[in-house]
């Protein structure tokens, strides 16, 4: 008895300190499930990095888990990092090459990563293994184009009639390929096929569009009508309608159809907007005259309907813009903006519409308030700039320049725009020291900043101080711009205070004969004194007659100094 029961001891021993490996594989296994689960949470809830890092874990226990290779190749995509998807997708598939998933998925890496031919490769293998799966032909079909393979995109299309059956994705899509190959007329005789066994509200208007374009204004109609029949709120059918009355100047009927289309609950306002845009930009004053009041019943209707839409806001106020009516449009665009006060393209608008009606009170009121709501948008203090500067606030406008600055000081744009400003501020204001250092400092930012070297170098011939430094300047300028009738104008003056006006006098003659010069009067003046400079008396006082009869003020003393010239002429005359 001692030595069985010694034996039992021993065995019973033995077998508790012996490995226990199949609750070992259990466990891990266990443990990579959870973890999956863990990192598949963590993907979707768009923490792409924590998902990786948890993968990663899972991967150094299980390198043969397929389901942690093909997420841990999801995740790396998120990431951006193509290439290591492609890699973990590769392994997934490897380990399980049945999967539909993990093959689509590599298949999707393939395209992004530029890869078509495998791309192309994997989707063929994909349908031959998957029939079943309707998108994946589609999506072939696309591959092949994108190849321009388009006959086998077509013969993609066929096999999905012969396998599924015909549908209106698949007709229009052969219908577009017939066409992209060549066989326009075998593509219409398609459709019209298929419409007599299927009746599609899209390929009717398909049909109707043809005939239209082709004058058959009758078969036109009738096929806009049996696709409206089908689906009154159908668009392409209502507008190809309208645009069919319009073609056989049936205006009241062509605006009738336009009102059933606007007063259609089932078409979105966007779509209603995307028509209207259209045909206001179209339209001319002679049809602005003569249907206006229709006109403006189409944008009444569709305000009405969608009083607070900020797209139909905006549309009105670029209607009445359009039409003339500034103030009309102000409103719609004032409105947009109160209704949407966050918006910032709402705000903007509003603003450009003040800026375009030369509303500059309420263009500066506008933009300091659209300024405050939106503090990182420099600008909105840009328009309040150019509002004080038409308000004659040269003052003020530097302080906005200065405001910019602090908001934008690494915006290279802005910080340049707001010194080239307050150079001309300053000058206006007498300060030219002040304007001279601000040029100075746009030029920093751009050395090439063709207003900036025009205007310093214009400025100092004007003070006829620094002519050299102005004559490199504008000397740059023209090298920039040689089309540019003013910067021809500025080098040909300096040239002229230089002494030079045998050498100024080609750049005069390109701007006023070449770049519409003539439509100055500083420039015809510079150029009669260049003239007068050379003796060519009677030229001289063409242009200066020229100056005199469309100046408007800009040269206060021209008239004045035209008798002083006539005077200086006789007495060269008299020598």
């Amino acid at each position: 008895m001692r030595k069985i029961f010694s034996a039992i001891i021993l065995s019973l021993t033995a077998t508790l300190f012996l490995p226990p490996m199949a609750p070992a594989r259990d466990y891990k296994q266990k443990f990579a499930e959870n973890q999956i689960i863990t990192a598949v949470n963590l993907y979707n809830d768009g923490k792409f990095k924590d998902a990786v890092s948890v993968l990663q874990e899972v991967l150094e226990t299980a390198p043969e888990n397929d389901a942690a290779h093909f997420y841990m190749g999801l995740s790396q995509f998120c990431l951006n990092d193509v290439e290591k998807a492609e890699t973990e997708l590769r392994e997934a598939v490897a380990l399980d090459s049945a999967n539909f998933w993990y093959r689509f998925r590599l298949a999707m890496v393939y395209s992004a990563a530029g890869k078509e031919e495998l791309t192309l490769s994997m989707f063929e293998d994909l349908v031959r293994d998957f029939p079943e799966k309707y998108d994946l032909y589609y999506s072939m079909a696309e591959l092949y184009q994108r190849q321009g393979q388009q006959e086998k995109a077509l013969e993609t299309i066929e096999q999905i009639e012969t396998v599924f059956g015909s549908s209106d994705m698949t007709a229009l899509a052969k219908f577009d390929l017939l066409r992209k190959l060549g066989r326009e007329e075998e593509g219409y005789e398609y459709l019209e096929d298929f419409n007599r066994k299927y009746s599609s509200v899209q390929v009717l208007s398909i049909l109707g569009d043809r005939q239209l374009s082709m004058y058959n204004d009758s078969l036109a109609l009738s096929l806009y009508n049996e696709a409206l029949d089908i689906d009154p709120s159908y668009a392409p059918a209502l507008l190809g309608k309208a645009e069919t009355f319009r073609i056989a100047r049936n205006y009241d009927s062509y605006f009738g159809a336009l009102y059933d289309f606007m007063e259609n609950d089932d078409i979105a306002a966007e779509g209603k907007c995307s028509y209207l845009n259209a045909l206001i930009r179209s339209m001319d004053q002679y049809f602005f005259k003569s249907f206006g009041p229709q006109m403006d019943s189409l944008v009444s209707i569709c305000t009405g309907k969608y009083p607070k839409d900020s797209t139909v806001l905006t549309t009105a106020g670029i209607y009445y813009y359009a039409k003339g009516d500034n103030a009309r449009a102000e409103e719609y665009f004032r409105t947009n903006a109160e209704t949407w006060p966050q918006s910032l393209a709402a705000a903007a608008s509003y603003i450009e519409m003040l800026m375009y009606s030369h509303d500059w009170d309420a263009l500066v009121t506008e933009a300091g308030k659209a300024a405050a709501r939106f503090p990182d948008e420099p600008a909105f203090w840009e328009y309040a700039s150019l509002g004080e500067y038409n308000r004659g606030n040269y003052t003020r406008v530097v302080d906005i320049c200065e405001k910019v600055l602090s908001l934008a000081p690494e915006d290279s744009a802005t910080v340049l725009n707001a010194y080239t400003t307050m150079g001309d501020m300053y000058y206006k204001l007498g300060e030219k020291k002040k304007a001279f250092k601000s040029y100075d400092k746009a030029l920093e930012v751009n050395p090439d900043y063709v207003p900036v070297l025009n205007n310093y170098a214009y400025f100092l011939s004007e003070e006829k101080k620094q002519l050299k430094k102005a004559y490199a300047m504008s000397k740059r300028t023209v090298e920039l711009e040689p089309h540019n009738s003013t910067y021809l104008d500025t080098f040909g003056w300096i040239l002229y205070l230089q002494g030079k006006a045998l050498e100024a006098k080609p750049f005069f003659k390109n701007a006023v004969m070449l770049y519409g010069g003539k439509e100055s009067p500083v420039i015809l003046d510079h150029y009669a004194e260049v003239l007068f400079a050379l003796e060519e008396y009677d030229l001289a006082f063409l242009y200066w007659n020229q100056a005199k009869a469309i100046n408007n003020g800009e040269i206060e003393d021209l008239e004045s100094r035209i008798s002083q010239r006539k005077s200086e002429m006789k007495r060269h005359g008299d020598k």
